[in-house]
Protein backbone atom coordinates (compact mmCIF):
# COMPACT_ATOMS: atom_id res chain seq x y z
CA UNK A 1 0.00 0.00 0.00
CA UNK A 2 1.65 3.40 -1.32
CA UNK A 3 2.41 5.88 1.77
CA UNK A 4 -0.36 8.31 2.17
CA UNK A 5 2.93 11.17 2.11
CA UNK A 6 3.26 10.29 -1.57
CA UNK A 7 0.30 12.49 -2.86
CA UNK A 8 2.04 15.78 -0.97
CA UNK A 9 5.00 15.41 -2.81
CA UNK A 10 4.43 18.28 -5.01
CA UNK A 11 3.07 20.48 -2.13
CA UNK A 12 6.14 20.17 -0.15
CA UNK A 13 8.51 20.88 -2.51
CA UNK A 14 7.35 23.67 -3.73
CA UNK A 15 6.61 25.04 0.03
CA UNK A 16 9.95 23.93 0.98
CA UNK A 17 11.91 25.46 -1.93
CA UNK A 18 9.55 28.79 -1.38
CA UNK A 19 10.78 28.72 2.75
CA UNK A 20 14.14 28.35 1.65
CA UNK A 21 14.07 30.82 -1.26
CA UNK A 22 12.24 33.32 1.56
CA UNK A 23 14.96 32.88 4.07
CA UNK A 24 17.80 33.55 1.99
CA UNK A 25 15.80 37.04 1.05
CA UNK A 26 15.36 38.15 3.97
CA UNK A 27 19.13 37.86 5.01
CA UNK A 28 19.87 40.00 2.05
CA UNK A 29 17.06 42.24 3.21
CA UNK A 30 18.48 42.80 6.55
CA UNK A 31 21.41 42.99 5.41
CA UNK A 32 20.50 46.00 3.40
CA UNK A 33 18.18 47.44 5.95
CA UNK A 34 21.69 47.31 8.68
CA UNK A 35 22.98 50.26 6.69
CA UNK A 36 19.81 52.55 7.78
CA UNK A 37 20.38 54.86 10.95
CA UNK A 38 18.06 53.18 13.24
CA UNK A 39 18.57 52.39 16.81
CA UNK A 40 19.68 48.80 17.19
CA UNK A 41 17.79 46.67 19.98
CA UNK A 42 19.07 42.87 20.25
CA UNK A 43 15.88 42.34 22.26
CA UNK A 44 13.43 43.83 19.35
CA UNK A 45 15.60 42.15 16.71
CA UNK A 46 15.01 38.63 18.56
CA UNK A 47 11.65 39.43 19.26
CA UNK A 48 10.17 40.87 15.69
CA UNK A 49 13.01 39.60 12.88
CA UNK A 50 14.48 36.14 14.01
CA UNK A 51 11.15 34.29 14.46
CA UNK A 52 10.98 34.91 10.83
CA UNK A 53 13.40 33.02 10.19
CA UNK A 54 12.71 30.28 12.51
CA UNK A 55 8.98 30.03 11.21
CA UNK A 56 10.78 29.86 7.48
CA UNK A 57 13.23 26.69 8.46
CA UNK A 58 10.18 25.37 10.06
CA UNK A 59 8.68 24.98 6.88
CA UNK A 60 11.67 23.60 5.34
CA UNK A 61 11.65 21.25 8.17
CA UNK A 62 8.29 20.06 7.69
CA UNK A 63 8.61 20.27 3.99
CA UNK A 64 12.08 18.11 4.04
CA UNK A 65 10.73 15.46 6.40
CA UNK A 66 7.05 15.21 4.93
CA UNK A 67 8.76 14.34 1.43
CA UNK A 68 11.39 12.11 2.78
CA UNK A 69 10.56 8.45 1.81
CA UNK A 70 9.74 7.46 5.14
CA UNK A 71 8.91 3.02 5.56
CA UNK A 72 5.80 4.06 7.63
CA UNK A 73 4.01 6.90 9.46
CA UNK A 74 5.70 6.48 12.89
CA UNK A 75 8.72 8.40 11.85
CA UNK A 76 6.87 11.37 10.70
CA UNK A 77 4.12 11.60 13.38
CA UNK A 78 7.20 11.39 15.93
CA UNK A 79 8.77 14.17 13.79
CA UNK A 80 5.83 16.57 13.85
CA UNK A 81 5.09 16.12 17.75
CA UNK A 82 8.83 17.69 18.45
CA UNK A 83 8.41 19.91 15.66
CA UNK A 84 4.88 21.17 17.34
CA UNK A 85 6.54 20.94 20.87
CA UNK A 86 9.44 23.02 20.09
CA UNK A 87 7.71 25.68 18.11
CA UNK A 88 5.33 26.19 20.73
CA UNK A 89 7.92 26.35 23.61
CA UNK A 90 9.40 29.04 21.08
CA UNK A 91 6.62 30.80 20.44
CA UNK A 92 6.38 31.68 24.10
CA UNK A 93 9.36 32.49 24.70
CA UNK A 94 8.98 35.16 21.75
CA UNK A 95 6.29 36.27 23.63
CA UNK A 96 8.54 37.10 26.55
CA UNK A 97 11.27 38.20 24.66
CA UNK A 98 8.09 41.18 23.29
CA UNK A 99 7.11 42.02 26.11
CA UNK A 100 10.46 42.66 27.44
CA UNK A 101 11.79 44.48 24.87
CA UNK A 102 11.43 48.35 24.87
CA UNK A 103 12.44 49.74 21.53
CA UNK A 104 8.83 48.96 20.27
CA UNK A 105 5.27 49.03 21.83
CA UNK A 106 3.38 45.99 20.16
CA UNK A 107 -0.26 46.26 19.14
CA UNK A 108 -2.69 44.09 18.23
CA UNK A 109 -1.50 42.64 14.85
CA UNK A 110 1.59 42.29 16.10
CA UNK A 111 0.17 39.63 19.23
CA UNK A 112 -1.55 37.96 16.65
CA UNK A 113 1.04 37.63 14.30
CA UNK A 114 4.16 37.23 16.47
CA UNK A 115 2.50 34.74 19.02
CA UNK A 116 -1.23 33.66 18.18
CA UNK A 117 -1.26 32.79 14.61
CA UNK A 118 2.75 31.13 14.94
CA UNK A 119 1.19 29.12 17.77
CA UNK A 120 -1.60 27.91 16.36
CA UNK A 121 0.38 26.61 13.45
CA UNK A 122 3.09 25.21 15.69
CA UNK A 123 -0.15 23.02 17.84
CA UNK A 124 -1.29 21.87 14.56
CA UNK A 125 2.07 20.23 13.70
CA UNK A 126 1.67 19.01 17.09
CA UNK A 127 -1.89 17.57 16.45
CA UNK A 128 -1.18 16.42 13.17
CA UNK A 129 2.04 14.48 14.85
CA UNK A 130 -0.63 12.44 17.42
CA UNK A 131 -3.03 11.72 14.72
CA UNK A 132 -1.27 11.41 11.80
CA UNK A 133 -1.29 7.26 12.53
CA UNK A 134 -4.82 7.07 13.14
CA UNK A 135 -6.06 9.54 10.90
CA UNK A 136 -4.31 10.38 7.79
CA UNK A 137 -5.99 12.69 5.65
CA UNK A 138 -7.00 14.84 7.74
CA UNK A 139 -3.91 14.76 9.51
CA UNK A 140 -1.70 15.73 6.74
CA UNK A 141 -4.53 18.78 5.61
CA UNK A 142 -4.09 20.29 9.00
CA UNK A 143 -0.10 20.18 8.78
CA UNK A 144 -0.34 21.24 4.99
CA UNK A 145 -1.75 24.36 6.78
CA UNK A 146 0.18 24.58 9.35
CA UNK A 147 3.74 24.95 7.22
CA UNK A 148 1.72 27.15 4.80
CA UNK A 149 0.93 29.22 7.51
CA UNK A 150 4.54 29.71 9.42
CA UNK A 151 5.38 30.80 5.51
CA UNK A 152 2.79 33.72 5.06
CA UNK A 153 3.35 34.27 8.91
CA UNK A 154 6.89 34.75 8.08
CA UNK A 155 6.41 36.97 4.93
CA UNK A 156 3.85 39.18 6.41
CA UNK A 157 6.04 39.38 9.64
CA UNK A 158 9.43 40.23 7.56
CA UNK A 159 7.29 42.92 5.16
CA UNK A 160 6.29 44.31 8.30
CA UNK A 161 9.52 44.54 9.94
CA UNK A 162 11.18 45.82 6.54
CA UNK A 163 8.78 48.63 5.89
CA UNK A 164 8.82 49.81 9.47
CA UNK A 165 12.68 50.41 9.49
CA UNK A 166 12.17 52.05 6.01
CA UNK A 167 9.49 54.26 6.76
CA UNK A 168 10.67 55.42 9.98
CA UNK A 169 14.59 55.29 9.56
CA UNK A 170 14.94 55.22 5.95
CA UNK A 171 15.73 58.50 3.71
CA UNK A 172 11.66 59.36 3.34
CA UNK A 173 10.95 58.75 7.30
CA UNK A 174 14.12 60.63 8.42
CA UNK A 175 12.89 63.87 10.30
CA UNK A 176 15.28 66.94 9.40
Amino acid sequence: MPSPLLAWDNFYVIVGSSAAALTGLFFVVIALVADLDAPGSSRAISAFSTPNIVHFCAALLVSATLSSPWPSLSGPAIALIVYGVAGTLYTIHVMRRAQGQTAYKPVLEDWLFHVLFPLAAYLALLAAGIAVRRSPVPALFACAAATMGLVFIGIHNAWDTVTYLATQYGPAGKKE
